[in-house]
């Protein structure tokens, strides 16, 4: 049994634990490793939105930069300017709340200034991929917010991580780091009950060095935070199906995907981070009878 928790998203909470979670991703940008310009526009973006809410995401995570990898991040020459992501995802945000006033939207940003707007235009949780880390000024930005927020773990930028040492126990790397940043996080004046914390597959692991986190997941419990994973149709799960020394495409990956997500709930994952919703609902109803 995972432990039980209650969220708090300022003008609301979130029980967790008694179910897997599903949070549907919304990418507004014409570049995402996935779906990269297929909801470029805020109204494509909208509908799609509410069609993942229809099939069974608690949470949709809205993102107008896309972090994969070799992508051109941080504060100093960041591919995307704060004022163009806020340009992609404020509309969205408004938009999707006028129509489903209860529904929980996430953000997907690293930037201080986009999640501030993002607040004001009616987000419930800040979904920070660099763990408050890329932007100085983003602790302070949410430790004076009323939102959620989920703190992921990253090793080093998009464009470094061809580039990263091979690292021999990433478990206890990402632990202890995910550990400095949550208590740097409270030290700022983030209520502890507001956070969620993500090991950040992908994020600055080699291929190999994401299936200890999938093997040891349930080791994060240590950390006594929610816990969230994001593995949907990532380039590793691409490198496990792979064939004749070729690699699964993206189209390719879906149940591959689907088996790390069930193993995820297994191992005790709060929330699922996923592209392929209705799929993702449909096997965690299984898997959450088998975990009881």
């Amino acid at each position: 049994m995972r432990p039980v928790f209650t969220w708090n998203l300022g003008q609301r909470t979130l029980e967790l634990g008694k179910r897997t979670l599903v949070m549907g991703i919304v990418n507004v940008t014409p570049d995402s490793f996935s779906d990269g310009g297929r909801h470029a526009t805020p109204g494509e973006a909208v509908a799609h939105a509410l069609r993942l809410f229809d099939e069974g995401a608690a949470i949709v995570d809205i993102g107008g930069e896309s972090t994969r990898p070799g992508a051109k991040v941080g504060m100093e020459r960041p591919a995307v300017s704060a004022e163009e992501e806020m340009r992609r995802v404020l509309p969205v945000i408004v938009a999707v709340k006028e129509s489903r006033p209860d529904a929980i939207v996430s953000v997907d940003t690293y930037k201080a200034k986009v999640a501030e707007a993002a607040i004001e235009a009616g987000a419930d949780i800040i979904n920070d991929v660099s763990g408050l880390h890329w932007d100085p000024k983003m602790k302070k930005t949410l430790a004076a917010a009323d939102c959620g927020v989920v703190i992921m773990h990253a090793r080093g930028k998009p464009d470094e991580w061809a580039g990263l040492s091979k690292v021999p126990d990433m478990v206890m790397l990402v632990k202890r780091e995910l550990r400095s940043r949550a208590e740097a996080a409270v030290t700022a004046k983030i209520r502890r009950d507001r956070i969620v914390l993500d090991p950040g597959f992908g994020f600055g692991k080699r291929f190999e060095e994401n299936y200890p986190l999938l093997r040891r997941f349930n080791e994060f419990h240590e950390l006594y935070f929610p816990l969230m994973a994001g593995v949907s149709r990532k380039s590793w799960i691409g490198r496990a199906l792979s064939l004749h020394g070729k690699d699964a495409p993206v189209p390719d990956r879906l149940f591959g995907t689907l088996g790390a997500e069930v193993a995820l709930a297994m191992k005790g994952a709060h929330i699922i981070r996923t592209h392929d919703v209705k799929s993702c609902v449909d096997a965690l109803r299984l898997a959450d009878v088998v975990a009881g």
